[in-house]
């Protein structure tokens, strides 16, 4: 299995350099990826749950049967400071797609069957809609972990309903695809 997020945290990834590891969408993903017996997360790692603090304590995750990615492999800024989305041209650069392209086929080579790829977010669901090699794996979408991208994509963008609640049905939905029941 594939994960694959928009593009690393500015409090997660782009500090602690792991997919997730550190940034607030980050610990509803391993803690997921944790109950459905695919990471270990060391104990302390939980709180603070920082990207730096973590990467100066040394603190990793230890993956099994999955990989965690970025549809753009770096923190894109407004202004150098402010987070944004990846670009349609950002995200459709040739590097980028190369780079892509060149993860999908290492983790397709890893698997012993049909790679399972689970798109987080409008941006990497975007960008794997135009693969051209899109038949080769499994493309399941759900919506970003981030608060702004599970209120976005619940029913009346998340009036009237709690934000834990919609990380509870989003945790579940990916265990689901993660056990395949």
């Amino acid at each position: 299995m594939l994960l694959v997020g928009e593009a690393p945290g500015p409090r997660g990834a782009d500090q602690s350099g792991i997919p997730f590891w550190g940034d607030r969408a980050g610990k509803i993903v391993y803690q997921a990826l944790s109950e459905a017996g695919l990471a270990e997360v060391p104990e302390q790692a939980w709180d603070p749950w920082d990207g730096k603090i973590l990467k100066t304590r040394g603190l990793r995750p230890i993956l099994q049967g999955v990989a965690l990615g970025n549809a753009y492999p770096i923190c894109p800024s407004k202004d150098g400071q402010t987070f944004r989305a990846p670009t349609d041209a950002e995200l459709r650069s040739p590097e980028n797609l190369a780079r892509i392209r060149r993860e999908v086929g290492d983790a397709m080579a890893r698997c012993p069957g049909k790679l399972k790829i689970i798109a987080m977010g409008r941006r990497a669901q975007w960008l794997f809609g135009r693969l051209s090699n899109v038949q080769e794996f499994e493309l399941h979408l759900l919506p970003h972990p981030s608060a702004q991208g599970l209120l976005q994509a619940a029913p009346g963008k998340g009036k009237g309903l709690h934000l834990a609640d919609l990380e509870l049905a989003w945790r579940a939905r990916l265990a689901e695809l993660l056990t395949g029941s």
